[in-house]
């Protein structure tokens, strides 16, 4: 296994350059604001050039969840556009072009560990396993931006439910395929591969995590997660793992990849907190995707009031 420390971890590999040259472009509001006005464009589109997203599968009886937000939803183009999934590119806008032929049937999860039923489950038994709801989550990510977007899956909980933990069981560690020939991201040692996240049993089981197998009404793009992740809303988006293949209940809390590459930079539980800087920038403010203007980041991306007892009694600046 190899572990690499911080400072051995190029810049590049944790901040792609294409984000620090948007950051650049940002600086520079007033004339991008006026070039906007002068050329007719948007000031999306100046501000963050977008593609048109190409149409997926329609996912029928979707119900609309009572745990949505009334924010507005960022543009389908620019979330499947600009993505952080290391295992094809460090990039924003490589994994779009780079996943467009990844196989994601036939598929499976395994689940295994401190459970009763353990097995392999395949991917279309397990979206089957309750009604799709679509659900409106800000998402943030630790690099400073956010968005909004209409997920499409059901509670986790419902899955765990279905296997039954032991009560042994206190996380769930998720993994990601490993595999080199279609993710030509893990061909380099940005990360120790495969990618593995985790949750405690009741973060897990909060209604609010969501098994994920769609987006705006389709089946999830390649590139951002299929055919099956998890989506945490109030932790930084690097929580939510994608492309899940095995799903592993544990009484010790998992090793999760990030907190191995750089222990000083991203803990276990990375719930946003602006108050909370990472080592080389504040998190007190975020950007939306394709907005000019930064808003102030809100604790626990603004769902405090659903998941804060979860953490009751905690040091959240010592257990970031």
């Amino acid at each position: 296994m190899l572990i690499k420390k911080t400072e051995h971890i190029r810049s590049s590999e944790i901040t792609p350059r294409n984000l620090y040259l948007n950051r650049r472009k940002f600086l520079s509001g007033a004339a991008v604001a006026g070039a906007a006005v002068a050329t007719g464009f948007g000031l999306r589109e100046v501000v963050s050039p977008s593609l048109t997203a190409s149409a997926g599968t329609k996912i029928d009886g979707i119900q609309k969840s009572p745990l949505s937000t009334t924010e507005t939803i960022t543009p389908s183009r620019d979330v499947t556009n600009y993505n952080n999934y290391y295992e094809f590119s460090t990039d924003k806008d490589g994994p779009a072009k780079l996943a467009q032929n990844f196989r994601t049937h036939p598929w499976k999860v395994k689940i295994e560990g401190q459970v009763e039923k353990k097995q392999e489950l395949d991917v279309d038994a397990i979206i089957k396993m309750a009604p799709p709801e679509e659900r409106i989550y800000r998402h943030r990510c630790v690099e400073g931006w956010s968005i909004v977007v209409p997920w499409v899956g059901f509670s986790l909980s419902e899955l765990i439910k279905r296997v039954n933990p032991s009560s042994k069981a206190k996380f769930v560690e998720f993994t990601t395929l490993l595999d080199p020939g279609q993710m030509p991201g893990q061909r380099r040692q940005v990360l120790d591969w495969p990618y593995v996240e985790g949750l405690r049993m009741d973060e897990a089981m909060h209604p609010l995590t969501l098994l994920c197998f769609g987006m705006y009404g389709e089946d999830l793009p390649n590139q951002d997660g299929s055919p099956i992740r998890i989506i945490v809303p109030w932790k930084y988006g690097f929580k939510s793992a994608k492309a899940i293949v095995r799903i592993r209940f544990t009484d010790k809390q998992p090793l999760n990849t990030w907190n191995i590459s750089a222990p000083t930079e991203y803990g276990f539980y990375s719930n946003v907190n602006p108050t909370v800087d990472h080592p080389r920038w504040s998190q007190a403010k975020e950007r939306r995707l394709g907005e000019f203007f930064k808003r102030p980041t809100l604790m626990f991306n603004g769902y405090g009031d659903q998941v804060a007892s979860l953490y009751s009694g905690m040091d959240l600046k010592k257990n970031f």
